[in-house]
């Protein structure tokens, strides 16, 4: 049994695979789904998302360039996640971001508590004493982002051509290792409407809507998915009681069934973003070698303004996979013995995504498993408020967070970039995400431990933590906006 992590969206697959296992009340459910709406409507009542417009200084391309590395001076980056992350705008010769740039993305606006707004703007780095240059290729996001910022105080200047620096064959500009993992919706717009965007040259693609239960109980595909997408049931690549990745031959039939073979470009969204992460994990231990994922869902696709169908797809079947599975099982610790062993042998860190207080042994966290407490020797990754929440990961548009924002978290926790890390979860699903994020920056030494809290609290013969010391608090995850 899987929880939702996105804060918004606790979808039918938790209605659903909580009937079929019959382990969680109703009355869970209902609260769960009442925290849903209510965040919601909250985050859409506390900001206006129309700001006031304020005259902002410019500066020229070439104050621009002279005041990169001044510590005088914070770049802030307003532009949409793909473009920061290192995908080319609009035909730009580079992509990626001005070294040491704090991300304040223009599609933010709106979407912040206006009580919690300065600290949220704080947290991100943003200094008063310092000049503050907002950049991006497009005015109206420099102009909202800018006035936001000048209004709560700070001393800002506007550079709206970042293209031309873009364009120049010398632009000092850094991209994530594997920035291409994550596409927003006009990526996937462009790849559909037969152009050509950048990283996407095979043709032989699939897009996947991934929830919970066969396609006559897939609400959220069944309601509206993507021109041309296919459902995909997270049971088959897992199934219970430990919600382990299932044997090998089982997810190579399922697969099959599916249309998917390891040279295939699989693109994958929900309306739930745990949901598509934890079936990329799955794919890229099978060995499928090009799997990404839509960045902000179905959310994003809506707000996008871009069209939806309620035609079935169905996919057609393929003859052989094409590789023995799992081609990558490095990536993958199944059982919580060889996680102990890993610990003990290889210093692996054990990082659990899991809420505070599943981590300091107030709950397990879910009704099918019994105990709470912690691996022994377990350290926290940050996650959300709880099983089903993952706030900590989330920017205010539905977004994964920053990574590099993530990276200085976890430091403050005592994990280290070049660690031997494991993330884990209750049973995978929260886990896949911070996994993810080590990807896209190329930190290979991290992987996912798949058996969670739920296999190690089976087996009394290993050593668990029941309880946190009195003073010992929950860290700043430096991400309130609700």
């Amino acid at each position: 049994m899987k929880y939702l992590d996105l804060v918004r969206d606790v979808s039918q697959y938790n209605m659903f695979k909580k009937d079929v296992i019959k382990v969680v009340s109703l009355g869970l459910l209902s609260s769960l789904l009442l925290v849903g709406c209510g965040e919601a409507k909250k985050t859409a009542d506390t900001q206006s998302a129309k700001t006031e417009i304020v005259k902002l200084d410019s500066i020229s391309t070439n104050d621009f360039k002279n005041h990169i590395g001044d510590k005088n001076y914070i770049y802030v980056d307003t532009r949409n996640d793909s473009y920061y992350n290192g995908f080319r705008e609009d035909g730009e010769k580079n992509g990626g971001h001005i070294k040491g740039a704090i991300q304040y993305t223009a599609d933010w606006i709106g979407k912040v508590n206006k009580d919690k707004l300065a600290k949220f703007v704080e947290d991100k780095g943003i200094e008063k004493d310092k000049k503050i240059v907002v950049y991006d290729s497009n005015p109206e996001n420099v102009s909202k982002v800018g006035s936001m910022l000048k209004k709560l105080g700070y001393n800002v200047f506007a550079y709206d051509k970042f293209g031309e620096y873009a364009n120049e064959s010398d632009a000092k500009l850094e991209k994530f290792k594997r920035y291409d993992q994550l596409l927003n919706p006009k990526i996937v717009k462009d790849l559909i409407d037969g152009k050509n965007p950048e990283t996407l040259k095979n043709k032989d693609y699939m897009i996947f809507e991934v929830s919970w239960g066969p396609l006559d109980k897939a609400k959220d595909y069944k309601d509206g998915h993507i021109k041309g997408s296919y459902h995909f049931n997270t049971d088959w690549i897992e199934n219970g009681p430990d919600w382990n990745i299932s044997k090998p031959d089982v997810v190579k039939k399922n697969l099959e069934a599916a249309g998917i073979d390891k040279n295939k470009t699989v693109i994958l969204y929900s309306n739930d973003q745990s949901a598509p992460f934890r079936v990329m994990f799955a794919l890229k231990w099978a060995g499928v070698k090009d799997v990404r994922v839509l960045n902000g869902g179905l959310y994003a696709w809506k707000e996008a303004g871009y069209d939806l169908e309620t035609k079935v797809n169905e996919p057609k079947k393929v003859a052989d996979f094409g590789v023995k599975i799992p081609a990558n099982p490095s990536i993958d610790i199944a059982t919580p013995k060889e996680a102990y062993n890993m610990m003990k042998k290889d210093g692996l860190k054990l990082i659990s995504i899991r809420s505070w207080k599943e981590h300091e042994g107030k709950t397990s966290g879910y009704d099918y498993i019994p105990k709470a407490g912690e691996p022994k020797g377990a350290v926290w990754g940050f996650a959300g408020s709880d099983a089903g929440h993952m706030q900590d990961y989330y920017d205010p548009d539905h977004t994964l967070r920053n990574p590099l924002e993530m990276v200085k978290l976890w430091k403050e926790q005592g994990i280290k970039e070049h660690d031997k890390g494991a993330f884990y979860c209750g049973t995978g699903w929260r886990a896949a995400v911070p996994w993810e994020m080590t990807q896209m920056l190329g930190l290979d030494s991290f992987v996912v431990y798949d058996g969670g809290w739920n296999m190690w609290q089976m087996d009394n013969s290993l050593p668990e933590q029941k309880s946190l010391s009195n003073d010992v608090k929950e860290p700043n995850s430096k991400n309130d906006w609700e």
